[in-house]
């Protein structure tokens, strides 16, 4: 993050290919930074010796003094020569606003890694190309062709697509609103999405962040950033690819494949941000992206004076997944009151052409407080002797006295300027049309539930934190590879499943008739003989399931006759055996849970209606792993047959409880083996209440070697539970205590221990005394980014309770080179070298990670902290107001 500041807040510019030439980029360009006074700006063009009264040099070996920034205009093919010039400059960061690479082929694509190699040799920082740059009004900085400047705002937008961008520069100007960034990136070769929101995350100017994204680029890197930033300020996305045919539009534009479009709508919500499907939703959202006042839920009370507008807006609330919210008995009474007696007597509230302001707002006021009512819509279609801005202004008034969100919709042309204008002066959003401000309704609505997600607290599976033995496992994947075999068996597909706590039912392979009968004598009647073979993925598609063999002689005509049906339906398959399975015979609910590697996010998790409806309702939801309690259940809860689960026709309801810890379990299978490329469990058949796997396949990938590091998961978008860590220790009194990471299950116990500790040790950790340890407070304590930071719990057992009696945190830099660490330890286990241990344990945790130092601040009365600093080899640095900074370098 370091070179990034300089990049973003250069002191000195070189601008390579600066031209006079009227309109051309390389005029407009100088002619946008030398808008900044404060900066050196120094054209860089061999065929010049001046550029508007500049003096103009040949290269940039040639300009004098360091350059923090380097902006190149010239032709593609010329561009690498300059990317080695500013690495042998010493430059840190380029932006290549030239195209002409990957998205015209193999030869642009050779021009592009050949500069990515140059890049790694110098380290030097690059945006694009095929890019228009950056823009930070605030700082007076545009290194952007793009006119006029924005004003100075709060909002950053980051855009894949330069001509977007350019519209929303345009919108800005014209709507006055302004930003804090403007950034185009292009190709992304280098900095990416992940880097711009690390950056924006520590720039106190920007608020909230905009992205029109094509493609993700480290799908990683940006989702532990958009973790970090949607905790404290909104964010929302335009990603484009909705269907296929978009997508390969996507491709021919960028040059970069799409993934999955629901994968992307499962990362997006999976880390709090929001996702709109187009262009003007990013405009009307720009309005709301940090209301204080966003919806608890989806139910949306409308106040209109034309009843067939608030139809309208009726119609879009229900078709997009909104509610429209009842009116309880008591507001019914007093809009009876307060009404005409032909107004609509439900909502929406229709309260007539006629209607003045004292209507509208008693309106508003009982809709408002209603219990019943989330956010309230008000409609004004005007009449040549209404009182816009006086009702503007009721609505204003309306909305400071309550904590709901009120939006508005404007139907009229110029004569509601003065109204609009006031209302948007106040922060109450207006929208043209009821399907805009419906729409935007519900993105809040979205964005909070989305927020609420990462909030919520998980239940603690008997699951949770525990390790599957797996290396057998592996030997058997490693065995299939050598034999240039990609697809696992039933057999050994279910043995994966009895690994990780997956309920089966018993399940065989059989070679001949004989071993067949003597299995399913074993197993007991009735039994399912299934054609085992590595190219018949669908059984059921080449009649090779029999059910219902309930004897000896029904067993011998089943197995005779599958293998004849085989030869016919798939001549050409190796046959394996066939497989001998025990017969469950009542199914109430039939499931399905899978994993397929989606080429931006890695590893997923299907969940969905299993066995032969898989495919006829493609009822089915997306997830990413690691999964816990929670994730599982929203999972569960995006699909129809969820419905269907908790009791249908008389049918007992599913154990949901059960069904959770087995996708925890199959997420921590797929977590542990980055080997498997797909994986299908269907179905999971349900009877009486139970789960059990009745069909199992794993597909192995051919690219996938045993991983050097076992803590690197290459596989997976979002880092898992680092069992890593996990390690029992002794006190020097004995007493023995469980070292691991925290996890999100942990709130309670975090909260036991931060309510039962001394004034003192809350003041030596947070600096004050802490009146009242929220929910929110302490899940962002437990439910953490393992990717930039640790934190270790010392766990004790007290018969069968378990409590927390230290933590140690290691807080990693944007920039990866530098990391904070705390350690909290409760009063009755202080001088135990408990402090010790756990400072040493985040020392070595920082090594690991790469870090060149860790420094922690201390209270400098905090004798104890500075002690145990002094014995681990930190040195000191006193600060203002009684503060110390200890820092070791690595």
């Amino acid at each position: 993050m370091g070179d990034l500041k300089k990049m973003f807040n250069p002191k000195s510019i070189a601008l390579i290919g600066a031209s006079e030439k009227e309109g051309s980029p390389g005029r407009l360009t100088l002619e946008n930074l030398l808008l900044s006074k404060e900066r050196k700006i120094f054209p860089v063009n061999p065929n010049r010796k001046t550029v508007l009264g500049l003096s103009c040099h040949p290269t940039i070996l040639d300009v004098p003094g360091h350059i923090d920034l380097v902006i190149i205009l010239t032709p593609a093919h010329t561009v690498p020569q300059c990317v080695e010039e500013c690495g042998r400059a010493g430059v840190e960061g380029i932006i290549i606003v030239s195209s002409g690479f990957r998205e015209i082929g193999e030869e642009g694509k050779r021009l592009e890694d050949e500069i990515i190699a140059i890049r790694k040799q110098y380290g030097v920082r690059i945006i694009g190309p095929n890019c228009q740059g950056i823009i930070r009004p605030n700082i007076n900085l545009n290194t952007s062709f793009l006119k006029p400047n924005p004003e100075p705002g709060n909002i950053a937008f980051i855009s894949q697509s330069g001509q977007l961008g350019d519209a929303i520069v345009d919108w800005g100007t014209h709507a006055h609103v302004g930003f804090s960034m403007f950034a185009s990136l292009g190709s992304m070769i280098d900095v990416d999405f992940g880097d711009l929101v690390d950056f924006l995350g520590d720039d106190y100017d920007t608020r909230s962040i905009m992205i029109y994204m094509e493609n993700v680029g480290d799908a990683r890197k940006f989702l532990s950033a958009a973790k970090g930033f949607a905790r404290n300020k909104p964010m929302v996305i335009l990603k484009p690819g909705i269907f296929e045919e978009s997508a390969r539009a996507v491709v021919s534009h960028t040059g970069a494949m799409a993934g999955s479009d629901r994968v992307y709508d499962a990362a997006f919500k999976r880390v709090g941000l929001v996702r709109v499907k187009e262009v003007a939703d990013l405009f009307n959202m720009a309005e709301v992206l940090d209301s204080s006042h966003l919806p608890r839920g989806p139910r949306l009370a409308i106040i209109t004076n034309a009843g067939g507008v608030g139809i309208i807006a009726t119609d879009t609330l229900l078709s997009l997944g909104g509610k429209l919210a009842k009116l309880t008995d008591e507001s019914m009474e007093r809009l009876h009151a307060v009404l005409p007696p032909h107004w609509s007597k439900s909502n929406p509230v229709d309260i007539l052409g006629d209607a003045d302001i004292a209507r509208y707002t008693s309106a508003m006021d009982i809709c408002i407080g209603d219990p019943n009512v989330d956010g309230l819509l008000v409609i004004h279609a005007p009449r040549a002797i209404a009182q816009r801005v006086e009702l503007a202004r009721a609505v204003v008034e309306c909305a400071q006295r309550v904590q709901k969100p009120i939006v508005c919709t404007r139907m009229g042309g110029r004569g509601v300027k003065d109204a609009v204008e006031f209302l948007v002066q106040h922060n109450i959003p207006i929208y043209d049309t009821p399907e805009e401000a419906v729409k935007t309704y519900l993105y809040m609505y979205k964005y909070k539930r989305n927020l609420e997600l990462m909030y919520e607290t998980p239940s603690r599976l008997s699951v949770a934190g525990k390790q599957s033995p797996k290396f057998h496992l592996k030997a058997l994947i490693r065995k299939a590879m050598r034999e240039d075999s990609t697809i696992l068996n039933e057999e050994e597909s279910v043995r994966f499943l009895k690994n990780y706590a997956i309920p089966t039912v018993r399940t065989l392979i059989a070679q001949t008739v004989e071993e067949a009968l003597r299995i399913a004598k074993d197993m007991g009647y009735p039994v399912v003989l299934k054609i085992a073979s590595p190219d018949i993925s669908h059984k059921t598609d080449v009649h090779g399931v029999i059910t219902g063999i309930d004897n000896e002689k029904a067993l011998k005509e089943a197995y005779k006759g599958l293998l004849t049906k085989i030869r016919e339906t798939a001549p050409g398959a190796t046959r394996s055996g066939v497989i001998v399975q025990k017969m469950l015979e009542k199914i109430d609910y039939e499931i399905i849970i899978g994993s397929k590697k989606d080429r931006d996010f890695g590893s997923i998790i299907i969940f969905g209606m299993g066995g032969i409806g898989t495919r006829i309702f493609k009822d089915f939801s997306v997830g990413l792993p690691p999964l816990n309690q929670i994730l599982a259940r929203r999972i569960m809860e995006e699909t129809e047959v969820y419905t269907m689960l908790q009791g249908y026709r008389g049918k007992p309801a599913a154990d949901l409880r059960q069904l959770e810890e087995i996708l925890v379990n199959f997420s921590n299978l797929i977590t542990d083996f980055p080997e498997i490329a797909e994986m299908d469990i269907n179905p999971i058949a349900i009877s009486d209440g139970k789960a059990y796997a009745l069909d199992a396949g794993i597909v192995l990938d051919r690219d996938v070697q045993d991983y050097s590091s076992p803590r690197s998961y290459p596989h997976l978008a979002i880092t898992p539970y680092p069992t890593g860590y996990i390690m029992p220790w002794t006190l020097p009194d004995g007493t023995e205590v469980l070292m691991r990471p925290i996890m999100p299950e942990d709130e309670p116990l975090e909260h036991e221990m931060l309510t039962t500790l001394s004034e003192q040790t809350l003041k030596e950790r947070f600096f004050t005394v802490i009146e009242d340890i929220t929910h929110e407070m302490l899940i962002r304590f437990c439910n953490i980014d393992y990717e930039r930071e640790m934190a270790i719990v010392t766990e004790i057992r007290e018969g069968n309770t378990r409590k927390i009696v230290g933590i140690g945190r290691l807080i990693v830099e944007p920039d990866f080179k530098s990391g904070q660490f705390a350690v909290l330890v409760h009063d009755s286990f202080q001088g135990k070298g408990l402090g010790f241990a756990l400072i040493d344990m985040m020392i070595g945790i920082a090594q690991e990670k790469g870090l060149d130092e860790i420094y922690g601040i201390v209270l400098s009365e905090n004798e104890r902290m500075l002690k145990i600093c002094r014995k681990l080899g930190f040195s000191r640095t006193l600060l203002p107001d009684g503060i110390s900074r200890v820092t070791l370098r690595l």
